[in-house]
């Protein structure tokens, strides 16, 4: 027996790191969260080239489509290949069939006129017609200046700001810097660290699987007001897995919850893309939209995918891609990226 549900949708993604398992170890083990920064994710972004991009892009939008996911809303950092990365990722979904909201992380880590390439990226990429946001990698990492002008922009243009806000202890002192600041339609990923009364506007991007991974502790979603939806953070699109992690999770916090509220979650991702409502994804087992069910089932699949009335996966196969083609020059580009590591 099959069900069918809308396309689902990965908040917050980060498209770039799909070429990064078996990645060479970092010079030492990382003893803390900004370690785990410094010595992996800040090494590898800075090594990343147009093509490693292009090919982790479509592996990345090529394992979501895999698992029923339609729409991934991408937060993307490549400090030494910043202009025309978001016009790559873009076209990569896009050849895929997977919808993306892009978005570059500006940051001042990289001094100031690194700062002004990423914001100058998205506004390029947002100009010219490109659907996205505005990035910033997060708070301790910018000035209050960069913060400012960010917002500016996006105010401009129309768009929110996705921005990692209080993930690790490094970065609570943003919760005060950006209060002020924030917008309804901003996406603030993780949280972890934020006071209950924080006062930040925006959806949540909760991230399970990822906080537990980087050992910054647990979120708590449920105590804020603010609207709350999953993303994996980088670790694949898989967001019926995301979905099974994050109840198991809520329920270790709370035993009086249930897997509605983590399906909750889930619904929450096509307020912020809505034209995922509309797609179809046919699953492997029957009770897919039965939380109660589907949080206790293990290996359910998305077996046809259909996306703006295109069927793009057929009996679990890719049908505007060859899958076998992208796993090959994704592993191509592996090999260069760990030798630059």
């Amino acid at each position: 027996m099959t069900a069918s549900t809308p396309g689902l949708v990965c908040g917050h993604h980060h498209l770039y790191s799909t070429l990064a398992r078996g990645m060479p170890a970092p010079p030492k083990t990382p003893a803390t969260f900004l370690e785990i920064l410094e010595l992996v994710w800040w090494r590898l972004d800075a090594a990343l080239d147009l093509e490693m991009i292009r090919w982790s892009a479509m592996l990345g939008a090529l394992e979501a489509l895999e698992h029923g996911t339609t729409a991934i809303i991408d937060h993307h950092e490549s400090p030494n290949a910043i202009e025309g990365s978001l016009d790559v990722i873009a076209a990569a979904c896009a050849e895929v069939g997977v919808r993306v909201v892009c978005a570059y992380g500006v940051s001042d880590r990289h001094g100031g006129e690194g700062s002004k390439r990423g914001l100058a990226e998205n506004e390029r990429f947002l100009r010219t017609g490109g659907r996205g946001m505005v990035g910033v990698h997060a708070g301790f990492t910018c000035t209050d200046a960069t913060l400012e002008a960010v917002a500016r922009l996006a105010s401009e243009l129309g768009v929110g700001v996705h921005i990692h806000v209080a993930e690790g202890l490094d970065d609570v002192a943003s919760e005060a810097r950006l209060r002020d600041l924030s917008r309804d339609d901003w996406l603030l990923a993780h949280c972890v660290h934020l006071t209950d009364d924080a006062g930040l506007r925006g959806t949540i991007a909760h991230n399970p699987r990822s906080n537990m991974n980087n050992a910054v502790g647990y979120a708590r979603p449920t105590r804020f007001a603010n609207p709350v939806v999953l993303g994996s953070d980088g670790i694949g699109a898989s967001m019926v897995d995301e979905f099974q992690i994050a109840y198991a999770r809520l329920r270790e916090h709370d035993v009086s919850e249930t897997p509605a509220t983590a399906w909750g979650w889930i619904e929450a991702g096509w307020r912020l893309v809505p034209e995922a409502r509309t797609d179809r994804v046919t699953w492997s087992y029957d009770g897919v939209a039965d939380p109660w069910r589907l949080a206790f089932t293990p290996g359910v699949r998305a077996i046809d995918v259909e996306v703006d009335g295109e069927v793009v996966l057929r009996d679990g196969v890719a049908t505007r891609v060859e899958a076998a083609e992208i796993g090959a020059r994704a592993r191509e580009q592996a090999v260069r990226l760990f030798k630059k590591l």
